[in-house]
């Protein structure tokens, strides 16, 4: 794709497959292919290492955080369960908001946790919203650990941010569905991978080697979930679609 932007004309053009369109800055059209080029230009020079939350490194598109937290208050869960700790700064980010919902806590799943995120995640003043579980995110031991300490009152949401294969994801889904409420969703993040294959830091595998062709697969095979785009809360603009490094991520249980 090709895209030129032209301040002057007050426009956007972009030619894919041959064929070239253009449209005006303030059409939604627009908004999504220069979206679209961000997004890769953010991939190429690691934009979201750049940002943390309550001092702990979280890297995650800022968008996402906030797109995230509109489902949270909307479903209102007493447990979100996520595979993949790195800093922790996403663990502290859910456990502000069950803080400031007065409910809820935090479990952490992680294969190889780092002794000073470790450290760091217990010394921080949110940590007793926060508990660790410690393996592989299939590993039957690992989810039997996760579903001890959730009890059948609670509210769960499921979000899966370690290993980013297809595979590895796949499996995920299949292990938490049932851990996961109806009408809550699990998340498969990351599925931009499909979007910036080609690009540094990339596999030449991408193009199906990913979140997203995981969660596309796992609702062929288990009809109890579907891929839902949680609606927005507000919107008063003509944008459609998310900035997002999470497509098609948001896997709902509906049975």
């Amino acid at each position: 794709m090709k895209l030129v932007y032209d301040e002057e004309k007050n426009s956007v053009s972009v030619t894919k497959d041959g064929e070239t369109h253009s449209f005006a800055l303030d059409t939604p059209e627009a908004f999504e292919a220069m979206s679209h080029a961000w997004l890769r230009a953010g991939w190429d020079t690691k934009y979201v290492y750049s940002f943390a939350w309550f001092g702990r490194p979280v890297i995650q598109l800022p968008e996402d955080m906030i797109r995230i937290q509109e489902v949270i208050w909307q479903i209102k869960p007493t447990v979100i369960v996520e595979t993949g700790v790195a800093h922790g700064g996403s663990l502290i980010f859910y456990a502000t908001l069950f803080k400031a919902m007065e409910r809820g806590k935090v479990i952490g799943v992680e294969l190889a946790l780092r002794d000073h995120n470790r450290e760091a995640i217990a010394a921080h003043d949110l940590s007793e919203w926060i508990s660790i579980v410690d393996g592989s995110s299939t590993a039957p031991e690992s989810v039997d650990q996760v579903r001890a300490m959730i009890s059948p009152e609670d509210t769960v949401l499921v979000i899966l941010d370690s290993n980013h294969t297809r595979e590895h994801v796949l499996n995920e889904l299949r292990a938490y569905a049932d851990v996961v409420t109806p009408g809550s969703y699990i998340v498969a993040t990351d599925g931009i991978m499909e979007q910036v294959a080609g690009a540094p830091r990339s596999a030449d595998d991408w193009k199906t080697n990913n979140p997203k062709q995981a969660a596309l697969d796992f609702v062929k095979e288990n009809e109890n979930f579907v891929i839902e785009e949680p609606v927005w809360p507000f919107n008063e603009g003509v944008v459609r679609e998310r900035v997002t490094y999470w497509p098609s991520a948001y896997v709902k249980r509906i049975k």
